[in-house]
């Protein structure tokens, strides 16, 4: 093979590699379904298995200063929503519409300005959903498994 032709195959094949996307790497954005889901997952068994920090990722796009904690029968968060004009009663109406995008399968059987209430399940095996308002600047999620 000529060296010029070599080297204009070489050429190409390190051009389409650049093209390529590059390997995975790790994203810092906020994922409210993928926390939203681990939420509800751990219901049946008491919440044991989440720790703070899995509530996060539902507040974050809203929020920065989550607080979440888990019980045997709840896990909540509290946060306060980015400051803006209207930020709770926008961030109330964005997180039910994350709960009802990312967990279809929901009922959402309250719908007001003051409270987003949703639920999975039968009754006795019943997962709520519980979102309102806290105090005057602050939004509180509960997640409650029977």
């Amino acid at each position: 093979m000529k060296p010029y032709r070599l080297s204009a195959i070489a050429l190409s094949a390190a051009s389409l590699v650049a093209l390529l996307p590059c390997g995975a790497s790790a994203d810092d954005s906020p994922r409210p379904c993928a926390a939203l889901k681990r939420i509800v997952a751990a219901a049946p068994a008491g919440f044991a298995s989440l720790t703070p920090d899995d509530g996060k990722g539902v507040a974050q796009p809203y929020g920065d200063d989550a607080q979440c904690s888990a019980a045997h029968r709840s896990f909540q968060c509290t946060w306060t929503p980015h400051q803006a004009a209207g930020a709770n009663a926008e961030a109330l109406e964005a997180v039910a519409a994350d709960i009802a995008a990312c967990l279809p399968d929901a009922t959402h059987d309250q719908n007001s300005p003051g409270r987003q209430h949703f639920y999975l399940g039968g009754k006795g095996q019943r997962t709520e959903i519980t979102l309102a308002p806290q105090g005057a600047n602050q939004l509180r999620l509960v997640v409650s498994g029977r």
